[in-house]
Order: structure tokens, then sequence, then C-alpha cells
């Protein structure tokens, strides 16, 4: 079967073979380009103590304390009152074991 004169063709003129041709090239077709494209990962911030309770889904007090505790330092950058936390870094870095504190 030929693709164009079905693609110019209305759906309620088709017949179920010729549909059913159709939906399988279309999934052929996406399934190839979807995974000859890379998507590129972007980075994804959110601002201040709401988007750290956004990241975690915790209340404002407890974000504050996560905040406080410096185990997501890396992923804050803080200039005056304005905070952007990398949600992604944030995550990974919430989730790494803690380093034991060495105490002689």
């Amino acid at each position: 079967m030929e693709i164009q004169p079905l693609l110019s063709k209305p759906v309620w003129q088709m017949t179920g073979e010729e549909l059913l041709f159709l939906s399988r090239q279309t999934a052929h077709f996406d399934s190839h380009t979807a995974s000859t494209q890379e998507t590129p990962t972007e980075k994804r911030y959110v601002y201040g103590i709401a988007g750290i309770c956004e990241i975690f889904g915790c209340s404002k007090p407890t974000a504050i304390r996560i905040k406080k505790s410096g185990r997501i330092d890396k992923a804050i950058t803080q200039v005056g009152r304005k905070i952007v936390i990398d949600a992604e870094l944030a995550l990974q870095l919430a989730s790494a074991k803690p380093k034991p504190n060495k105490r002689h």
C-alpha cells in the first residue's frame, strides 16, 4: 500500500486494513525518530523555600531545616534573599549517604 494516498484520504472512508496499515507505519516512524533523537536534559530550577517544599514534598519549616542542615548547599545559589536551587542536584545530594563526623 502507498502511504501518500492514505494520508490524503479521510478516516471515515478508509477500510479497517488501510487504517491499521497507516497506524502501524506512523508507530514505526515515531519509534524510529524517538530512538534517533536525543533529548537534552535541561536543568530544572526552583526558587525560594517554596521551591524546596516542592522538591521534597515537605512543609515550610522542614524546608528551612533542610536548607540550614547544609546537605544541599552545593545545589543552592543565594544572593541576598533570592534563593535558586538546582532541583536534580538537590535530590541527589539529599539522597547521598551522609559522611560520618570523625572526632578524635
